[in-house]
């Protein structure tokens, strides 16, 4: 893949094992936090430029001290903030009419009742009322990216609903309300798609709409100058933006991953992962924040 322009993320070798089990008040390195944009349900088998991105970024996680993983995906919705709790979380296969082998896929990730029960408690002492679900799966927002990402699939995974009537504002306070688990090895992710029109869905590889380009890098430049109140108010103040997302679901989660990477402290920056476009309408843009030194 060829390098993207601008800040760039350093690699490191490191040799594959177990990690260690999730327990609270370890602390290690500070984590950044991460959006990852989960394109289709075929990202997991086509995972294109951004796949291979993720899983050597994943690589740096674990020597810093990965010991957990939270999440946020658009395919829990719940009326109210939700927290899995589930020890040993199934891959939910929350999707139809793909070919048969992605239903034969598996992420054996373990979860985290004691990581779970510290991110309710983490909301509520930000006055975010949430309960804790222990029968909850992991559906593909979560578990395809997380693939590319932790493909040993043994560290433990924590899911978030995003709460239904919930807008950018309030889905960032509910990242920064978790932002203290970074320095506990805790990576903290919105997993979402920085454009999603599935209406203009055709398939194949074409050349990347300029809508999504125009959209995509608008957002790139507000994010890295802080710009807070034109990104809270994205759907007036980004060009295209209902056209790139006629619905904000698979937007908001981008929010949650700000509010925990410290959006808006000095020195805040983005370290891009990825920008590529896939089936010339969906931008698979992935980030991290801050980025790393």
């Amino acid at each position: 893949m060829a390098p993207l322009a601008g800040q760039s993320i350093p690699l490191r070798v490191v040799y594959p094992g177990r990690a260690a089990a999730y327990s609270p008040g370890m602390t290690l390195a500070t984590l950044p936090a991460l959006f990852v944009s989960h394109g289709a349900p075929l990202f997991a088998v086509e995972p294109g430029e951004t796949g291979p991105a993720l899983t050597r970024f994943g690589a740096t996680l674990q020597a810093d001290g990965l010991r957990g993983v939270v999440i946020m995906s658009p395919h829990w919705m719940a009326r109210s903030p939700a927290v899995m709790t589930n020890p040993a979380p199934a891959t939910w296969h929350d999707f139809g009419g793909f070919p048969p082998a992605l239903y034969q896929l598996q992420y054996p990730a373990p979860g985290s009742t004691a990581l779970g029960e510290q991110v309710i408690a983490l909301l509520a002492r930000a006055g975010i009322d949430a309960q804790a679900d222990s029968q909850r799966p992991l559906d593909h927002g979560a578990w395809v990216p997380l693939m590319h990402l932790l493909p040993e699939a043994t560290v433990p995974v924590v899911q978030v609903a995003l709460p239904a009537r919930y807008g950018p504002a309030e889905v960032l306070a509910m990242g920064r309300a978790l932002q203290s688990l970074r320095a506990q090895g805790v990576l903290v992710i919105g997993s979402g798609s920085m454009t999603h029109n599935l209406a203009e869905f055709f398939g194949g590889e074409r050349e990347p709409a300029p809508y999504v380009l125009e959209f995509s890098r608008w957002i790139e430049s507000a994010i890295t100058t802080g710009s807070l109140q034109a990104l809270l108010d994205y759907r007036r103040e980004a060009p295209h933006a209902e056209r790139a997302h006629p619905s904000d679901d698979h937007f908001l989660p981008l929010f949650f991953a700000l509010g925990a990477g410290g959006f808006g402290e000095p020195g805040v920056k983005p370290g891009y992962l990825s920008r590529e476009v896939m089936y010339s309408m969906l931008a698979m843009d992935s980030f991290a924040l801050p980025a790393p030194h």
